[in-house]
């Protein structure tokens, strides 16, 4: 059985981190480990990691996408999970994750959505409907292959070790779920499974501000992206190899 590190990122959200570790002790098939990666909380981050038995990472740079890889390079799992914070996965979602990246063979990703809880009736309906439903359809398109999804997704190490030094680690404004989704090379076999799914909170969709931020840390990301390789030519180079291995 092939080992497993979960990877979760936070900065003070110590309440729904609690809740985030509650869920993964309760696992059909339990983690590994567990490395929270702590970007400078003041809240009693530690001490929750402490009391679930998490090894707990502090990283000073900013931004999720220096917490994401550094959590990344530490893991010691054949597989890696990314959860958020905010995420709270069901009783079997490792289990789930395993048997999958296990059929699917070397160099393999799968994701999957979220189900929103919080926030009001709206809010909930439009994550599910346009903004998970919207990322998955429209940056599918853009990359040729489905996105991951930075609340649910898990990897084989070797496919970190292959991108590990391309990501834009150093970019705080950078959505490291996008930004990991784009450098993912074409041998690697990327999947999207609508049942894998995990509780995630509404919160970014609360107020205009935190939809705003996000939709900016998306452009930013596209601008970083498409200046190191267009997504024409990116789908086009995955195409050429896709025809040349066929699956």
């Amino acid at each position: 059985m092939a080992t497993i590190s979960v990877v979760i990122p936070t900065r003070n959200d110590a309440d729904m981190l609690a809740a985030c570790l509650a869920a993964l002790a309760g696992q059909t098939r339990p983690a590994d480990e567990i490395v929270v990666v702590d970007n400078a909380s003041t809240d009693n981050t530690a001490a929750v990691c402490a009391a679930a038995g998490a090894r707990r990472i502090a990283v000073e740079l900013p931004g999720i996408a220096a917490c994401t890889a550094h959590g990344f390079d530490e893991a010691r799992g054949e597989l890696i999970a990314r959860l958020d914070t905010d995420s709270i996965p069901p009783a079997d979602w490792l289990e789930r994750v395993a048997a999958i990246l296990d059929k699917a063979g070397p160099l393999s990703a799968v994701s999957g959505p979220g189900d929103f809880y919080g926030g009001n009736r709206f809010a909930r309906w439009a994550g599910r409907s346009v903004y998970i439903a919207g990322y998955f359809w429209a940056i599918g398109w853009l990359l040729g292959h489905p996105p991951l999804f930075g609340s649910n997704f898990a990897m084989r190490s070797d496919v970190w070790d292959r991108i590990r030094g391309s990501v834009h680690r150093g970019l705080p404004p950078v959505h490291d779920d996008l930004d990991i989704s784009y450098q993912i090379p074409p041998e690697v076999t990327v999947i999207a499974d609508p049942s894998l799914r995990v509780q995630v909170s509404a919160r970014p969709l609360a107020s205009r501000h935190s939809v705003g931020r996000r939709l900016s840390m998306a452009w930013t990301t596209f601008r970083v992206e498409f200046k190191q390789e267009s997504p024409f030519r990116r789908r086009r180079r995955r195409r050429q190899w896709e025809r040349g291995h066929p699956r």
